[in-house]
């Protein structure tokens, strides 16, 4: 029987650190916030981004989101991009994905200021990220160290398997856990015999974006499997990539879905502001 890898435990932990430090600083009279660029109608932005308010005010960051309709031109959210940048009233700020059709996310997201960047996506602080500079970390890769490193789980010198080669996840992730010291292996959809890569996994995440496409005979006995996934199923509830009922039984420790590493994406978003308040100082 596997041990679980508890999202919404390490999560609570890391608003307690997080609620801490934002006192602290808000004692020397600076304040801690965070801004969010909401273009269009997008339902799932626009719950994601209401659940980032609550996070927010729970730890005592205080946050502002910039709504524009659909119509926003580039030219707008690009001259807000600059005025956020300057502003020492802001500690970081992000830009929720998707955008509207027709606009062009990456040249926004690529003049946000590294000091500001709490997504951690810029190709300058994935530059620094790659370079092993000081930088603030992609939520989601992060929050995936910070899940294994929370529950004791070893690291250093250890194989680590990557299934899902994104931008988003895999790429940074791959950077982070050699940073760490493990050895790694990128996976993507031309690797030959999958199965048989997988298998060799001290520790295997899945950041693929298929559902359950990992079963019992990708995983190697007492493996520690992280499932980044996340889907919706038509008759309720949610999955991830990994079919988990049948993995379980194999695994030494899996995070579940929900609940595993979603919590430590939103927990590290908070981690990040407070990091970057720090920085400003």
């Amino acid at each position: 029987m596997a041990k679980i890898l508890d999202g919404k435990a390490a999560a609570a932990e890391v608003r307690s650190e997080v609620a801490e430090e934002v006192a602290g600083i808000r004692e020397y009279g600076v304040p801690v916030r965070l801004d969010v660029i909401l273009a269009g109608d997008d339902p799932a932005s626009i719950t994601y981004v209401a659940s980032k308010e609550r996070d927010s005010e729970e730890v005592g960051i205080e946050s502002k989101v910039h709504r524009f309709s659909t119509d926003v031109s580039q030219g707008e959210l690009s001259d807000l991009v600059e005025r956020l940048n300057e502003d020492s009233a802001v500690s970081g700020f992000f830009m929720q994905l998707p955008l509207p059709e027709g606009l062009d996310s990456m040249p926004l997201i690529s003049s946000i200021s590294p000091a500001k960047d709490v997504d951690g996506l810029s190709p300058e602080s994935v530059g620094r990220l790659v370079l092993g500079l000081p930088s603030l970390l992609p939520c989601t890769p992060h929050g995936v160290i910070q899940l294994l490193k929370r529950n004791g789980i070893e690291l250093s010198g250890s194989e680590a398997v990557v299934v899902g080669r994104s931008n988003l996840v895999g790429k940074p992730l791959a950077q982070l856990l050699l940073r760490e010291n493990a050895t790694v292996t990128l996976c993507h959809s031309r690797t030959r015999d999958l199965p048989e890569v997988t298998r060799r996994a001290d520790i295997l995440v899945v950041a693929a974006g298929k559902r359950e496409m990992v079963g019992a005979e990708h995983v190697g006995e007492g493996a520690v499997v992280v499932d980044v996934g996340i889907h919706r199923k038509e008759e309720g509830g949610l999955v991830g990539d990994v079919r988990f009922d049948e993995v379980e039984p194999k695994a030494a420790w899996i995070s579940p879905v929900p609940g595993g590493v979603g919590p430590m994406t939103r927990a590290m978003l908070l981690h990040n502001t407070v990091t970057a308040a720090q920085m400003g100082l």
